[in-house]
């Protein structure tokens, strides 16, 4: 019996180590983002982070504005999530999006830096 808790425990363990947790990385010419969350992200709320650098720095004290949106297709009209991410410090934002169905969603992530112009990042996810 002790043994059936010993492989239980470490199963468990292991499985904690290499969860099932989203991470994604986006590009522009300039700006890079990775967009992370502790759990998959799921039909409902979820809570993201995103890790901006631009030419290889951490981009601080920038406006980011995370739009997620399905197209409307037949019999389905077109979804969207928009949400301004706030500033976690160094580099590291944060956003609660909203999904309503599974499917393909379209991200694009707009970045407004203090200084230089402002850029769209463009990507997908599936849920």
């Amino acid at each position: 019996m002790k043994l059936f808790g010993l492989l239980i425990s470490a199963v468990l363990a292991w499985t904690s180590l290499h969860g099932a947790a989203f991470e994604k990385e986006a590009v522009s010419r300039t700006t890079k983002v990775t967009l992370s969350a502790d759990k998959p992200l799921v039909v409902g709320n979820n809570t993201v982070t995103l890790t901006l650098t631009q030419k290889g720095k951490a981009l601080n004290d920038a406006q980011v504005v995370v739009k997620a949106f399905m197209p409307a297709m037949p019999g389905m009209p077109y979804m969207e999530s928009k949400v301004n991410a706030s500033s976690l410090g160094e580099g590291v934002y944060r956003a609660a999006l909203n999904f309503s169905m599974g499917g393909t969603w379209q991200l694009h992530i707009f970045v407004t830096p203090k200084e230089g112009k402002k850029v769209r990042i463009k990507t997908s996810i599936n849920l």
